[in-house]
């Protein structure tokens, strides 16, 4: 590819250029607006549960405090099971079933045809029961579309000849799902995209990837910062196929490596680098169950747009920020519009 980083830095460059405190995190990337809090709930209202139910494919985080992996499940549409504050997931539908053990944190990611925003919940494996994963759900929002616009992810045609090489998946990759986990076992899964080769890099034993504008919560950075297990699954859109990984992830601000990452002319603000554990080219059941490619028809009846307005509305915080986010969301069109015009002045 053109414009690769340069070699990897030695200890004392690395140590300039890291990222290691939530206060370098945000001089770099600025602090999360206080809205992007208040559009998370504890539970799934109406409008997740539908979403659940249209999607054919999730990605799933499981950790604790020694581990962590991520595996898909996929299936037709609605294979996973609802309640206010359960899904329940079958074991069948995963990759990977035996992640799914009780007590270990789970964070999920369902992605519904068509749609470029995608859902995330948060929780903790409550159980196993019928051959389900019975998770108790703490965290429910919509996660932005720029990951996906990016990735020109649903305007893959079915693509039945991948790259057998990691290196060369890597660099053909458009699509990631990034699990971290936080020191007390609260797990979190964030959609990364990008044209292929701006994705991701592996060199030797690391790979590395860019951050680009989202939705600036930063939860996944502020894990890494605390503790920095990672577990990531890499997608070429229209293959049935997954590059899976696992190590130590450092956020940096590296020169070169960022370089290596433009698109359009726009550097992204810093880079991480996965100093890998565990890497496997693999066939997925779940994508091949889930037969995403090519969409025959977008998803009807869910308006992600509507559900950042319900769930700002929803949110238990009563505070002035809360109240102020609530009066903005509720002005017709405004928060329509606003998303429109971000997600084509800002993808990069």
């Amino acid at each position: 590819m053109t414009g690769t980083a340069g070699p990897i830095q030695d200890d004392a460059a690395a140590a300039a250029t890291a990222i290691d405190t939530v206060a370098a995190l945000e001089g770099v990337l600025g602090k999360t607006p206080p809205p992007m809090h208040l559009k998370v709930i504890d539970h799934l209202d109406e409008g997740a549960r539908r979403w659940i139910a249209a999607s054919p494919l999730l990605f799933a985080g499981f950790g604790d405090a020694a581990t962590l992996a991520i595996t898909l499940g996929g299936g037709a549409p609605g294979f996973a099971g609802t309640e206010a504050r359960m899904l329940r997931l079958p074991l069948a539908a995963l990759d990977e079933p035996g992640l799914a053990r009780p007590g270990a944190g789970f964070g999920a990611l369902f992605l519904a045809p068509g749609l470029g925003e995608t859902l995330r919940a948060n929780g903790r494996v409550a159980g196993i029961e019928g051959g389900e994963a019975r998770i108790a759900v703490e965290e429910c929002y919509v996660h932005c579309a720029k990951a996906l616009i990016r990735s020109a992810f649903w305007s893959a045609a079915r693509l039945d000849a991948a790259p057998g090489e990691p290196a060369a998946f890597a660099a053909a990759s458009r699509f990631m799902a990034l699990a971290t986990i936080d020191p007390g076992g609260h797990a979190d899964l964030s959609p990364k995209g990008d044209p292929a080769t701006r994705l991701a890099r592996l060199e030797g034993d690391a790979l590395w990837f860019p951050d680009r504008p989202g939705n600036r919560r930063t939860d996944s950075f502020r894990n890494i910062i605390a503790q920095p297990r990672i577990a990531a699954a890499l997608l070429l859109p229209g293959s049935d196929r997954v590059l899976i990984l696992g190590g130590r992830a450092r956020l940096s601000t590296e020169a070169a490596a960022r370089d290596g990452f433009a698109v359009e002319g726009k550097v992204p603000p810093l880079v991480t680098r996965v100093e890998l554990a565990g890497l496997a080219l693999r066939r997925s059941a779940a994508l091949e169950r889930a037969a995403l490619w090519p969409v025959a028809a977008p998803v009807e009846g869910i308006d992600p747009v509507a559900m950042f307005t319900a769930h700002v509305r929803l949110n238990r915080d009563k505070g002035l920020a809360a109240r102020l986010a609530g009066a903005v969301v509720s002005i017709p069109g405004l928060m329509r519009k606003g998303l429109e015009k971000d997600y084509k002045s800002n993808l990069y």
